[in-house]
């Protein structure tokens, strides 16, 4: 009788703190959980605490808070967002890169192990005085290519076209105050996009143009990717006509891309093309698609200054949308990719490159391709794509989207 009493007490004693609790989502918090998440303390400073509750909480790219952008937060002004685009249904050969944004995230997990500060580009991105984000994932259905791509446009242009949390400022140089690059003539953030298969820049730069209008394009990429549809999969539908080796094909019949068809247009460019050709004719469809080619070999003979270079002499000082496949990193390197060719770039080589472009207006960027069930147990390529995004967000932090206007 006594222990049936004791039971019943301790039954009301837990249903009254339930009760009493039960709105108090305070107490489901994940242990590490920052209810103010903007304080910076996953970014430590000089002799601040580094290596410390790396695995706890849920995984966001370098454990940037998370913010519903797309949901119910979707007022949230930010500088920097990382939104996911799980889209991989205009892939060739391998797919899986719709896992990619989860996969590239798991890989970010230590960027900020020792407190991110990028020693080459000397600035810390996540103490740069930005608020950096990370958005979760555009919902991609993966049953409707069509309607896919559409949702992929609308959620990216939704991000892009919300408000900075940081004015432009002054220039440094003059302390004349900067204003927008943009075509519209408003500060737009940056929206670094984490795919899904090399179809979402389509979507992407649609994007794009709405705010910047015809845009230069740095690709790095071991193939072309502006190949006509008769000839990349012989474009058996209209939809079938869009996928992973057409989409840049699109983007500049559509006037998405500057196409180099004038001489006073600035170019886009690819870097690290080292793929097969269905012949010559597909060098003259890239030509008058705008875009001049560095072959991966050239690294061979002018090195990655020479590489930088020819980047920065293609694209000027224009605004640029920096597009990067995870394949045109050597395979050996980053194996898990869609359509993987060997006579790549390093990892290292490229981060070079990457932060030789320090100083250009990247107006947002992207990494695709990558597809976690190819990768290694060690995780070489989602490490590799979440390292080469520490050095773009490193060059956004560095040189502001403004202009000084002429006197």
């Amino acid at each position: 009788m006594q222990l049936t009493t004791a039971f019943t007490l301790l039954a009301s004693s837990i249903g009254a703190a339930l009760a009493l609790h039960s709105h108090d989502h305070d107490l489901q918090m994940p242990l590490d959980y920052v209810k103010y998440p903007y304080q910076a303390v996953y970014y430590p400073g000089n002799n601040e605490v580094t290596a410390d509750s790396v695995f706890s909480g849920i995984t966001t790219f370098a454990k940037l808070p998370w913010v519903k952008c797309l949901g119910k937060e979707k007022d949230a002004a930010f500088d920097i967002a990382f939104i996911g685009a799980p889209f991989d249904t205009g892939t060739s050969y391998r797919p899986g890169a719709r896992f990619g944004p989860a996969g590239i995230r798991a890989g970010s997990r230590r960027l900020t192990l020792y407190g991110g500060y990028n020693v080459p580009l000397a600035v810390n991105p996540f103490h740069a005085g930005l608020k950096v984000v990370d958005c979760g994932d555009i919902p991609v259905t993966p049953y409707d290519n069509k309607y896919a791509i559409q949702q992929i446009e609308d959620g990216h242009k939704e991000l892009l076209h919300r408000s900075t949390f940081s004015p432009l400022g002054n220039d440094t140089l003059t302390g004349k105050p900067l204003v927008p690059i943009s075509a519209d003539g408003k500060n737009h953030p940056r929206i670094i996009t984490l795919g899904g298969d090399h179809t979402i820049v389509l979507p992407v730069l649609r994007s794009i143009y709405s705010a910047y209008g015809p845009i230069s394009v740095i690709h790095f990429d071991s193939h072309l990717d502006t190949w006509k549809p008769e000839v990349f999969g012989g474009a058996p539908s209209e939809q079938a006509a869009i996928n992973h080796g057409t989409y840049f094909y699109w983007a500049s019949r559509e006037g998405l891309i500057k196409n180099g068809s004038s001489i006073a247009t600035f170019y886009s460019q690819h870097g690290a093309i080292r793929t097969t050709l269905s012949g010559p004719a597909d060098y003259v469809n890239d030509d008058a698609s705008g875009f001049r080619r560095i072959e991966a070999r050239e690294i061979d003979i002018i090195g990655t200054n020479g590489i930088i270079k020819k980047i920065r002499n293609t694209v000027g000082n224009k605004p640029v949308y920096l597009s990067i496949d995870i394949d045109s990193i050597d395979p050996a390197f980053a194996p898990a990719t869609g359509t993987p060719e060997t006579g790549g770039w390093s990892t290292r080589e490229l981060r070079t490159i990457i932060r030789g472009l320090d100083g250009l207006h990247i107006v947002s960027a992207d990494i695709v391709e990558v597809a976690p069930a190819y990768d290694t147990n060690a995780e070489l390529t989602t490490m590799a794509a979440a390292d080469v995004l520490f050095e773009v967000m490193s060059v956004m932090a560095k040189t502001p989207l403004g202009k000084v206007t002429e006197d």
